[in-house]
């Protein structure tokens, strides 16, 4: 199995974003073999829509959130093996334009081990402060992943539709990964699963331990993609997932790995990136849960 982990991004962890470079490096030496940035452009402070697309409330651990072009740059200057990926990107807040030239550089630093992930979002305020249409996200995203590919792929590049449009432009430098970087896409609702089966080269899902963890449900909804790839002519097998594990505060490490095994073990999901934000807020702590968990899974 492969075991990742975010990078200090968010609530208490972001005071330590100084240390990037350290915790990536330290990781990578324990065995880490991804390391991953989420996105969070703004929490609200009366939201429409709260956490998830569920209530009315955002918890305070996403108040306060660090660049994640930035901190993954910072993370593939200092590495030299390990994945680096995005759990998720908001992609449709962002101009294809600039998006792609961030992806690309990170990539073309890294020399390759890029994962971009891109989820839609849940937050209106998100979408009202970067000026665009929450209503129209998931067409948006669709277009944003077709306009990508021209980018990535051809020089000159342009994209023309309804919702974006980029003028013909000179576009030489291009990711390292060839023909392109995989789109990894985060879904739980059926239309977001459908694009994971018909678009996506990986599927991103969500388990919070001890509070959700629903392996029912990861196993059913890997079904619902594999039938809507077939459907659409696609080799289900060709779509890797990575599964991201948040800890909640005052959960054992030991709890973690064995639901991580467990997971593994009913899904055969074999790559998973752990987000320890909610359990404890320094780096120093966060490097600990790491080299904690990799030598409990490691140990079987």
């Amino acid at each position: 199995m492969k075991i990742g982990f975010a990078l200090p991004q968010f609530h208490k962890q972001a005071l330590g974003i100084a240390r990037t470079a350290e915790f990536a490096r330290e990781a990578e030496n324990a065995g880490a073999a991804s390391l991953w940035v989420g996105d969070r452009n703004l929490a609200a402070v009366n939201p429409k829509v709260g956490y998830g697309g569920q209530g009315d409330s955002i918890p305070a651990e996403l108040n306060t959130a660090a660049d994640p072009f930035v901190l993954l740059a910072i993370a593939a200057s200092a590495t030299e093996r390990v994945l680096l990926g995005t759990h998720v990107l908001i992609a449709p807040l962002y101009p294809p334009v600039q998006l792609a030239r961030s992806l690309t550089s990170i990539d073309v630093i890294s020399d390759g081990r890029l994962l971009p992930g891109f989820g839609i979002g849940w937050s209106p305020e998100e979408y009202e402060a970067a000026g665009s249409d929450f209503t129209r996200r998931g067409a948006r995203m669709n277009e944003l992943l077709d306009a990508l590919d021209a980018i990535w792929t051809t020089d000159p590049a342009q994209y023309s539709g309804e919702l974006i449009s980029v003028p013909p432009h000179h576009s030489p430098l291009k990711p390292a990964r060839r023909p392109r970087p995989p789109f990894y896409l985060g879904a739980m609702s059926e239309r977001a699963l459908r694009r994971v089966a018909e678009r996506g080269d990986g599927w991103l899902p969500l388990v919070v331990v001890p509070s959700y963890v629903d392996i029912d449900g990861l196993v059913n909804q890997r079904a619902a993609i594999d039938h809507l790839a077939r459907e659409a002519g696609r080799d289900p097998s060709a779509i890797d997932a990575v599964l991201r594990v948040n800890i909640d505060a005052g959960t054992s490490t030991q709890q973690v790995a064995e639901t991580i095994k467990a997971v593994h073990e009913r899904t055969g999901i074999d790559h998973f990136m752990v987000d320890s934000m909610y359990a404890v807020h320094s780096v120093d702590e966060s490097l600990a849960v790491a080299t904690e968990l990799i030598a409990l899974v490691e140990k079987g």
